[in-house]
């Protein structure tokens, strides 16, 4: 049996999705990006996906490229960066090491430097966590979570990085959805800003370059994209460097890739950065 990628998307990963889920004043404010989640889940399901990839940039690293493979997750989670946000989350889910080892040996045979790692006490980061609680919360697919904060990393290098995973994942017998968790801008409003800043872009000027990158996508210019995918990161505030959308566009084709993407729900600001769930076709 063949490996396949059934699925590819940009999604978002907000923190106040779970709040969205709690009794009192915001609860239901995230439901149409929580309803993005559930959508991809569906089709995933009815694709025979068994495994989801994440490109997850909550998880930073200062050298290589890293990926969590154990076998399995478990836990009570509390965003240290947002704990008012995120505080007593539990989660359970398993892991495919197999695939997440393939991944770190075609990156190396290709001269990107990867550890894969099968250690307990290495947990995951909410850029995974929230995506798979409205994805994947009976546990039906298997987790990778891959580090997509690459502090010190090339774009080339997470484009390298992106083919090696679709290499591994044809040579494997899963089939895969792939995530890439994380914002377009990414610019925070101010520590002083009021509470109904959660709903707010910080500037004018990133929405609007977040909806022309948008009508790219939609259009199909990937030459056009990924020509300015490194001034839109500096410019914008990219989270993570943006190396979640350069993996992801790597692993789909860079400039050749010939999709037009699909946006499920609508772009939102959330707390001064600009947010969307966006499926990528398989073409």
């Amino acid at each position: 049996m063949m490996g396949e990628i059934a699925l590819a998307a940009k999604v978002t990963h907000v923190p106040s999705m779970y709040i969205s889920e709690q009794p009192g004043p915001h609860q239901g404010c995230r439901e149409q990006a929580i309803e993005g989640h559930r959508e991809l889940s569906r089709r995933a399901r009815a694709l025979g996906v068994d495994t989801i990839v994440v490109f997850d940039v909550h998880w930073l690293v200062n050298a290589g490229y890293h990926i969590n493979c154990n076998g399995s997750f478990q836990g009570t989670y509390t965003s240290n960066e947002l704990p008012h946000f995120i505080k007593d989350m539990e989660y359970k889910y398993s892991g495919n090491p197999e695939l997440g080892q393939l991944i770190a040996q075609c990156a190396n045979e290709r001269g990107v430097n990867t550890l894969a790692h099968e250690v307990d006490s290495l947990e995951l980061e909410y850029g995974t966590l929230v995506p798979c609680r409205y994805m994947n919360d009976d546990n039906h697919f298997k987790v990778i979570s891959i580090a997509g904060w690459c502090a010190w990393h090339s774009h080339e290098d997470s484009k390298m990085f992106g083919e090696a995973v679709k290499e591994a994942i044809e040579k494997s017998d899963s089939k895969v959805m792939v995530l890439a968790s994380g914002s377009l801008s990414h610019r925070f409003n101010d520590n002083r800003s009021g509470k109904d800043s959660m709903f707010e872009i910080s500037n004018e000027f990133y929405r609007q370059v977040d909806l022309r990158v948008l009508e790219l996508w939609q259009q199909g210019q990937w030459k056009t994209f990924t020509d300015m995918l490194g001034v839109y990161n500096e410019t914008c505030h990219g989270e993570g460097g943006m190396h979640d959308t350069a993996m992801l566009l790597g692993m789909l084709g860079w400039d050749q890739y010939k999709g037009k993407v699909e946006i499920l729900g609508e772009y939102f600001p959330s707390s001064g950065t600009g947010q969307v769930n966006a499926l990528f076709p398989i073409v």
